[in-house]
This record gives C-alpha cells, structure tokens and sequence, in this order.
C-alpha cells in the first residue's frame, strides 16, 4: 500500500513544470507558465500552470488539477498509477504495488482465454512444437519475440484444448461462443489445429482473442481468427496497445500497420511505437482511441493496391475525425515486415522520418488509372483535388494547393476559384460547434462552491468556517468539507495541490471536489469575499431551518412541543441562528 504521506512526498519533489512540459510545450508570462491545453480543441494557450501553488487551470475547458491529475488524464491511467510515472519521472521509489485485475463481469471468459493461452504456450515448448519452433526461427522470429508476443501452437486432436478446458469444469457452451471450439455432427472440436498461435489483447493486456497462422505446407487458409464474442470486438481493439502505449506517448508518434506481423516485427526490431488494425477500415472506437493518444499518426500499410486504397480510405477516416495523418509508402517488399527482413529497420525508419502528407498523397492517389496528358483525365483528376479541399479547414493550405495546380497545370487560378465556389462550402465561422448546456447553479450552491474552494487553498478560511458556519445542509457539500476539516486538522496546514492528492482515492467525494475546483474562477481568496458567501450560504440555511420548524409546527399535537418550536421560528426570524 502507498501511504498519503508517500503520495504527498512524491508531489513535493516533483516540480508540476518539469512534468507537464514534458508533455506540452510552456512558455512564461510572468509568474505563470502557459500552453496550448490538450484536455480540448484548443489553439492558443489557454491552460495556465502555477509553479507557486504546483496547479494548473484551462480558462477554456476548466480542466484543473494537481501533477498526478494532469499525468492521470493526458495517460488516461488511474490515480496511483499516475503517480508511479511521476515517481519515475523523477527518479523516486514507488513502493506501492499496481495490478490491473481482469473485468468482474466476465470473469470466466477470461480465465478460459488466460488458459487457453497458457496451452498453447506449453505447446509450442514442448517436443511436439520443434518443427513449428524451427519454422518461427526461418521467419527470424526469435526466442525472446516468442516470450514477448506470448506465441504459442495449437496441435492436433491428440493434444486438445477443449478437453483440457471440460476437465476444468468450464462449459462446451462457453467454449463455442469464445470460438475456441465448434460443434460438427455431435462431436466437439479444436477450432485451431496446427497452427502458431498469436494472442490478441485489449487495451488494458487481457487475452480476448487469437490469430493463428499455417507452418506446414497444407491447403488451409493462412490465416484464421478468433469470432467476435462478450470480451472480443475487433473494432474496439488496436493490435499491440497495451505494448505500444507508454512509447507512443513518450515519442508522441503512433505508426498503424495493416497486419500483426508488421507489428511484431517492428516493435521487436526496436520501432515500439506501433499498431495494427484488426480490420481494413478504421472504427470510430479505434478513432477514439488514436485521439486519445494525443500522437502523430502515421500510416503505413502494404505496398499493394489494396494497401493504397486502405492508406486513402483510412487516412480520410481520420481527417473527418479532426486528425492528421501522415503517410509512409514503401517499395519493393509488400510490407514492413518483408522490408525490414530484405533491408534492415535502419532503412525503414528513414522512412518514417520522411513522411508524406496526407494531401501530398492524395495529389498523388488521384492520379491512380488517369493519363494526365488527356485532357478529360487532367479534368477529371483536377475536380477530385478540388472536392476533396472541400473538407480542409485551413483556407491558407487550400489557396496554396490550388495555386500548385494552377501553376503545374497551367489552368487559370480565377477558373480554379471558381468550380471551388460551386461546391458551396459554408464558412466555418457560419456553423459554430454547438456548446453543451451548463448547470445552472442557485446563488446558494456557488456560495457553498466558493466557500469549499477557499478552504482547499487557506487553513484560515477553514478556521472562519468553523466559527461560523460548521456544516452545510447538502450532503455533497458537508462531505467535501468534512474531508477538508479533516486534512487541515491532521495536516496542520493545507494547500489545494496536496487536498487534490489527498481526495484522488475517495470515490465518494472526488467527482464533486474535482467539479468545484474546475468550475472556480476566484483568483484573489480575500477573506471579505469568503465573509460574503458565508452570510449568502448562512441565510438560505436560515430559510430552509423557518421552513422545516413551520411543517413541524403543523404537524405537531404537543402543545408543548409546539411552544418550543415556536420559540425557536422566533428566535430564527429575529436573525438568531443555532440555539
């Protein structure tokens, strides 16, 4: 376990500047730091990091936090993980213990696919696996790929998996809808057979899934695949994530590959920013999860028509989505794999290192079956450039292209102009984003909003608190200030960086406390303001007390008690709270 008191030494040694510049770019302006926020669509530096308080805050989006909550949402990690890649970054021992445990909800699917794995594994490093092993070494496929990409072999009936599964209890209707087994005239049998296993992961390392490939000369398909099922949805999955992820953020690159031996091989030759789809054409979960990479996106499918049509259509996937990929073609060898057997990855990383972009590709795709010195071809090559500009947010990168066609072409600029209005492209200042609808808040809840913000920052607004006020109706607000009271006591101090820390784990309330924070705009903490919210925050509670005592006065049959009560509405109507 990672005590409080580590956390908070942890956040102490770790300047925020250093951790979140190396994530973004920061320039100073006076006593702050400044950069573009990555936490939304944001063009200009509108995120400002406190060196003094070790805070940050997006005056746009409101994102706001401490360095393991900026670390937490750019990695998208938990909490404490966030804080072991700060404790990395600054070469301080971590001494809690980080487990990711597989999904409650299908618990057994993933104990019969670990086991599974666990087979085939077994299989291949036995005497029955050498000539699969030998085929793995003519592929240069080493020792160290087979333990890194966790490869196994699936035998034939002799060794099967689904026996081993039904002697462990695990039910044949399981195994059918996992695919690991099928069903022919009664009788129950292995879906893979002679095959290299390669296990497919999730996004978070769990086995969902496999792909198995031929090793011996045989009329079968190359290549068969697990089916869908509960745990695996190809579209829902990027082949290599849970490998790939820490470097992709590091280089702020991603390399996506067509297949998984592209992916083996590059990563194990060094090149560990990579990924493969798990279909041709990208999903909008495999989108969402490239975005929130927050990373270049390079393509780099196969040298083969099919791959020049999936580099279009997935490079235009992305472009609708917001992003802007880049694009590496090789030659010779169908795919990286080959390239790098036949000219090592030096070659293929300089590859990388000089990409196309994605427009400059499409100049060229559109010349695919076209002779250009036809002049129906020039016509028809000229009208896909200029239909495809229409999706070009940048006016500066649209004048500039139709200038280089204009120029190689020798057509004139005004015709280009022209047949580019036709295609009626509204102004994008004409069609703004809509703007999600805000939470209206009562002058009440910004006061107890306010009054909690201002005891996360001063111990002394704690202690005015305390004197005036003690608690608040709501339980959302007394258990976010209990908390504070809390801290501050045990702390003897308290500051709004180290309460971040302190609420991260407390499921109860950080959702709420982190709202507070984010929604605050208080920049002075004067105790005239803190003065004012209270007496707003005191008054409405006045009101709620009259309320509660005249419903009470009502509903009473003691006369006695109706006199005590009485009592007390006077006493709150003459402005006399408490007794």
């Amino acid at each position: 376990m990672v005590t409080d008191n580590e956390i908070e030494q942890i956040r102490k040694s770790a300047n925020i500047i250093d951790i979140i510049s190396s994530y973004i770019p920061l320039t100073q302006k006076g006593k702050n730091y400044f950069g573009v926020c990555p936490f939304h669509e944001d063009h200009s530096p509108s995120m400002s990091v406190s060196e003094e308080k070790q805070i940050y805050k997006c005056f746009s989006c409101g994102a706001a936090g401490n360095v393991f909550t900026f670390v937490s949402e750019y990695e998208n990690v938990k909490f404490l993980e966030a804080v072991k890649i700060v404790a990395d970054k600054c070469g301080i021992p971590f001494h809690g213990r980080i487990t990711k445990e597989k999904p409650q909800a299908n618990k057994e699917e993933y104990e019969i696919m670990s086991l599974a794995l666990k087979f085939y594994q077994n299989n291949l490093q036995s005497g029955e696996g050498k000539p699969a092993k030998e085929y793995l070494k003519q592929r240069a496929l080493d020792e160290t790929v087979i333990k890194d990409f966790s490869l196994g072999l699936a035998l034939g009936s002799n060794v099967s998996l689904n026996k081993l599964l039904l002697s462990k209890k695990y039910s044949q209707e399981s195994l059918l809808k996992l695919g690991l087994v099928n069903e022919h005239d009664g009788y129950i049998n292995d879906v893979f057979k002679y095959r290299i296993m390669f296990p497919i992961h999730d996004l978070d390392g769990n086995v969902v899934g496999f792909t198995g490939r031929i090793y011996e000369n045989n009329e079968q398909a190359k290549y068969i695949n697990s089916k869908e099922s509960v745990i695996f949805k190809k579209g829902q999955i990027l082949f290599n994530y849970h490998r790939a992820k820490a470097e992709i953020k590091r280089k702020k690159e991603v390399i996506l590959v067509e297949g998984n031996m592209d992916a083996i091989r590059m990563y194990s030759s060094g090149l560990k920013n990579v990924l493969a789809l798990m279909g041709t054409s990208l999903t909008k979960e495999q989108v969402s999860i490239l975005k929130s990479l927050r990373a270049n996106i390079i393509l780099m499918f196969d040298n083969d028509n099919a791959g020049e049509i999936a580099t279009y259509q997935n490079g235009t996937i992305l472009e609708d989505a917001g992003l802007t990929p880049q694009i590496v073609r090789i030659s010779g060898p169908k795919d990286p794999d080959e390239y790098i057997l036949k000219n090592g990855v030096d070659a293929l990383r300089k590859n990388i290192e000089n990409p196309l972009s994605f427009l400059d590709f499409k100049l060229k795709y559109f010349k695919r079956d076209k002779d250009l010195s036809k002049v129906d071809d020039l016509a028809s090559y000229i009208k896909e450039i200029i239909k495809d500009l229409k999706n070009l947010p940048d006016e500066l990168t649209r004048e500039l292209t139709l200038k280089k066609i204009s120029t190689d072409y020798d057509v004139s600029l005004d015709l280009l102009h022209s047949e580019f209005a036709k295609l009626n492209i509204p102004k994008i200042s004409e069609s703004p984003p809509k703007k999600l609808a805000k939470t209206k808040f009562s002058k009440y809840d910004k006061a107890c909003q306010n009054i909690l913000y201002f005891m996360m920052n001063d111990g002394k607004f704690v202690e005015k608190f305390k004197k005036e006020l003690g608690y608040f109706d709501e339980k959302k607000y007394r258990s976010i200030a209990n908390e504070i009271i809390y801290f501050y006591e045990n702390s003897k101090n308290i500051e709004l960086s180290s309460f971040i820390s302190f609420i991260s784990t407390k499921d109860y309330i950080v959702d709420d406390a982190m709202e507070i924070i984010k929604m605050n705009k208080a920049i002075d903490l004067e105790m005239n303001a803190f003065e004012e919210f209270i007496c707003i925050a005191k008054q409405e509670m006045t009101k709620n007390e009259i309320k509660d005592l005249k419903n009470k006065i009502a509903n009473s049959m003691d006369v006695s008690e109706e006199l005590e009560l009485a009592q007390k509405l006077l006493n709150l109507k003459k402005g006399c709270v408490g007794k």
